[in-house]
């Protein structure tokens, strides 16, 4: 059994708890091992022309998702960090749409982005992996907001599987 259990609600903001309450009862770890699996299955299935793709104008291309949801993993892979060595600083917010306006995706290759993913999902599950029951508890601060460690890796799974959602219901994707 993972030493990682379930979060109260108090452990993160309300904000979060969308993302939280996706994962599914059980061990977290081996969810995100599986739904790191399942997700690159889904990426390899897309080429360049696909993943340019947008449901619709003024929205995300699936190269843009795809960024987002890799920013997103290591912001909150650091945040957890920092806690879990105890840091006292309040991590830093990340307004998702100030980070989209910095950065292209589209001119990237989808093989590039898939492969970055897939970097940042090893080294978040080397991390994650690393943290003891006790460490799950430590508790911190993110954007003005309290969190346990635990909580960010329940952030991390379900914000991935919101935007799995997005992309099969709004792009028609697997």
């Amino acid at each position: 059994m993972s030493p990682i259990s379930r979060p109260e609600r108090s452990e993160y903001a309300t904000y979060y708890g969308g993302y939280v309450d996706l994962v599914p009862e059980g061990d977290v770890l081996a969810q995100l091992r599986c739904l790191g699996v399942a997700t690159l299955d889904l990426l390899e299935s897309l080429d360049d022309v696909r993943a340019a793709h947008r449901y619709a104008p003024g929205k995300w291309s699936i190269k843009q998702l795809l960024g987002h949801v890799i920013d997103g993993e290591r912001v909150f892979a650091h945040r957890a960090l920092a806690i879990a060595r105890q840091d006292p600083a309040d991590q830093p917010s990340m307004e998702q749409d100030d980070w989209m306006a910095a950065v292209d995706f589209d001119r990237r290759s989808w093989a590039s982005l898939v492969a970055e993913y897939r970097a940042v999902r090893a080294a978040t599950l080397a991390l994650f992996e690393s943290f003891d029951a006790e460490t799950s508890l430590r508790r911190g601060r993110a954007s003005g907001n309290p969190f346990t460690v635990r909580a960010l890796v329940y952030v991390v799974a379900g914000h991935e599987l919101h935007h799995l959602r997005v992309l099969r219901e709004r792009y028609g994707v697997g």
